[in-house]
């Protein structure tokens, strides 16, 4: 799951014109993290996103995106949406409102998942942690943390749990790349080795308590740590500090939005959306249709995963620089358009364009040539097979 977070909107800058979401760069009312006068040290450049004054980049969006592949990036994603469901039937309500069965999730475990409307459409992608027995974290997307956590207290209506929007409880950092773990293990006396993928740890950090969670948006290994928001600056600048031998930069949300690119991950507002379901985008595998009783959606995504769905998404490799963008018409060997790009950007891993899009089943298969109307010019690409990018390990 920001995971980020640039979940939604268009893209608006220059960096190999990621689609990342539209910033808006005018001064509004927004909130800050409890981290922004350490931002503003480094000299970020903040942009407005959901409600919040966020960093965009610090130095170089480029280097920031390097570092995350080669060394590692530290990332302040405090507006996340953080909803916590307590009680003895928080299983049964999360079964009910979701897609996936929490309700299996073992104690310290995670599961990516969905929430959808009653006809199947994505409201929102999630992580739930299972932090108890009778607990449950949900971490929503910045833009949507209001939406969803309306739509689980309205879902947990006659069940035994309680629905807490939590979101100001917590501070949200994440450290994402092949060096992480070497960063983060001289600041907690959690042996990093036993923490798996999708798992989460209640321990200190610098000596700070935080929730420790393998997890992340960007296709390299890492951890996200769920703090006290006053603990916040301290475990920054420990991190940042015990960073310094191994090439750790702070990363902004620009650079974000490439890095999930190439490891083939949706963003909400533009491959998920109320208009897909999870069978569209490729996540079919996260609709629990055989778990028991009822939940939102079901029978609608059940006739989705009988009969197929009338476009897919796929990956799409340019022959050029020339990115795709957001929006833009796939055409088919006659030029006919037959399919939108959702997220297109200049791969800086891979050095070529390379883009996201909605075409039909018969033209999604990789190998197929098509092309895309970029400004008026007919650019070559053909389809692949995603992720564009896949760590080693």
């Amino acid at each position: 799951m920001d995971r980020v977070i640039l979940r939604s909107g268009r893209p608006t800058h220059p960096v190999g014109d990621p689609a990342v979401p539209a910033f808006r760069e005018d001064p509004v009312e927004t909130r800050r993290t409890p981290l922004h006068a350490e931002h503003e040290a480094l000299g970020a450049q903040f942009t407005d996103f959901a409600g919040w004054r966020m960093p965009l980049r610090y130095d170089s969006e480029l280097a920031e995106h390097h570092a995350v592949r080669t060394s590692a990036g530290l990332f302040d994603l405090t507006h996340m949406g953080e909803i916590v469901l307590t009680g003895p039937e928080a299983g049964a309500a999360l079964d009910f409102a979701l897609v996936g069965h929490a309700s299996a999730i073992g104690v310290g475990r995670a599961r990516y998942t969905m929430i959808c409307q009653a006809d199947g459409g994505v409201v929102d992608d999630l992580i739930v942690y299972r932090t108890g027995d009778q607990e449950y974290l949900v971490v929503a997307n910045a833009s949507n943390a209001a939406v969803v956590f309306a739509a689980l207290q309205e879902r947990a209506e006659g069940f035994d749990t309680t629905v807490e929007d939590k979101s100001t409880d917590y501070a949200l950092l994440a450290v994402q790349g092949p060096k992480a773990v070497a960063i983060l293990e001289g600041l907690t006396e959690t042996d990093l080795g036993t923490v798996k993928y999708y798992a989460s740890y209640p321990t200190e950090v610098a000596g700070k308590p935080a929730l420790l969670a393998r997890t992340g948006y960007t296709g390299e290994d890492g951890f996200e740590l769920f703090l006290d928001p006053a603990d916040a600056p301290h475990v920054w600048q420990a991190l940042l500090e015990a960073g310094q031998p191994h090439d750790l930069k702070p990363a902004g949300l620009g650079c974000r939005d490439t890095l999930r690119l190439e490891a083939g991950m949706p963003l909400y507002g533009n491959e998920l959306s109320t208009s897909r379901t999870p069978y569209h985008a490729n996540l079919g595998r996260v609709v629990k249709l055989d778990k028991p009783g009822d939940f939102v959606g079901r029978e609608p995504l059940a006739k989705v995963a009988e009969a197929g769905v009338e476009a897919k998404l796929v990956g799409l490799k340019t022959e050029s620089r020339r990115a795709p963008r957001h929006g833009y018409a796939v055409l088919d060997a006659d030029g006919t358009p037959i399919g939108e790009v959702t997220s297109g950007a200049l791969s800086p891993t891979l050095g070529y364009s390379v883009a996201m899009a909605y075409v039909p089943p018969a033209h999604a298969e990789p190998g197929t040539k098509l092309s895309v109307d970029v400004r008026g010019r007919q650019e070559p690409v053909q389809v692949v097979a995603l992720p564009f990018y896949k760590r080693n390990s």
